[in-house]
């Protein structure tokens, strides 16, 4: 009853929970960077938040510059791709119709001559009444991510602000066995998430940056933007890989036809860069001891998804890292903690 309570709460009151849980996120990857400049540099505490966010903001405000031109450019060069899927598209259909097999290729997408490529798409999957609706909630959900993204800075720059104090006031307010036991626990929830969560940002950062990389190589237009897309789908965990590599891909083919070298490049470089990545450089320096499940991944994603939409999907996996560690921590819980990770610690158990 806790359980469905708790996600019944958590859908109605989106709104209010979604800034402060990304807070909560945002406080824990700055945290080890100000922490760090405040033990190795002696910089004092407020000064070092000062410097990380102003930093932050600075970085994020050129790349939101860069990813508007790069869209702009997109935009412009659209008459350009959509001649190359023309030719692609007639080079498919003259293939089916040597082989006398002509309406397989019109039985998945029967394209008009005569009309526009997003005319086709129009009418193929009847999606002018989304756009119309997509057009008329744009302004709001840009003024609804303006104002969640103060709240979300506002709340972990006094998180932050807190978290220097956090041993004093459990001091203060617990008799001295039990301010020692909760003060340990909250220790190691703390350190175990924002390790968890700085690790993933950084794999996260540099799977964007190697996207960059090779798409510079390969010659594939707007790296930027594909960049982007590969760092945010990589905290979807294998399917947002998965997504961003396909959507990389499906591009560079479209633009390099009929060279087909520079794609078996780049496929053959992000399916091996994100097998490497995923697989031997995060589960080596995150530990064994975060692990979770496959199917509480599943689950978690399939809950977070449609309690939170897109934004679930990005923080499920964070989330029931929190969840499991916390479980881990309390002795009570910890049977759940172990049902929840991935096996190999209760083996090692």
């Amino acid at each position: 009853m806790s359980i469905v309570l708790a996600g019944f709460l958590l859908k109605l009151m989106e709104s209010f929970f979604k800034p402060v849980v990304l807070s909560v996120l945002l406080a824990c990857v700055f945290y080890p960077f100000i922490r760090k400049l405040n033990t190795k540099f002696k910089i004092p505490w407020f000064l070092g938040i000062l410097i990380v966010y102003t930093t932050f903001l600075v970085i994020f405000s050129g790349l939101v510059n860069i990813l508007s031109s790069s869209l702009m450019s997109i935009v412009e060069s659209y008459p350009k791709y959509e001649e190359r899927f023309r030719t692609i598209y007639r080079t498919m259909q003259e293939s089916f119709a040597a082989n006398s097999d002509s309406s397989l290729l019109n039985f998945f997408f029967d394209f008009n001559q005569d009309q526009t490529l997003l005319e086709n798409i129009s009418n193929q999957l009847n999606i002018l009444s989304l756009l119309k609706n997509f057009a008329v909630n744009f302004t709001n959900s840009l003024v609804s991510f303006m104002k969640s993204t103060f709240l979300v800075l506002l709340f972990s720059i006094f998180l932050l602000l807190e978290m220097k104090f956090i041993k004093i006031k459990i001091s203060t307010a617990f008799s001295s066995e039990n301010s020692t036991k909760i003060h340990d626990i909250m220790s190691r929830i703390a350190i175990d998430t924002t390790h968890y969560v700085s690790i993933k940002f950084l794999i996260s950062l540099a799977t964007g940056i190697l996207m960059i990389l090779s798409c510079l190589v390969a010659g594939i237009d707007f790296p930027l933007v594909w960049g982007f897309i590969a760092f945010l789908l990589n905290f979807v965990p294998t399917f947002g890989s998965i997504i961003s590599t396909g959507l990389t891909v499906v591009f560079a083919f479209m633009q390099c036809y009929p060279s087909v070298l520079p794609v078996i490049f780049l496929a053959i470089f992000l399916a091996v860069m994100n097998i490497f990545l995923g697989n031997v450089v995060e589960p080596r320096i995150e530990g064994e001891n975060l692990g979770i499940s496959p199917f509480v991944i599943l689950v978690s994603l399939s809950l977070w998804g449609w309690l939170w939409g897109f934004l679930g999907l990005i923080i499920a996996v964070p989330l029931m890292v929190i969840i499991k560690i916390f479980c881990e921590n309390i002795s009570y819980l910890r049977p759940i903690g172990i049902l929840l990770g991935s096996g190999k610690t209760a083996r090692q158990d």
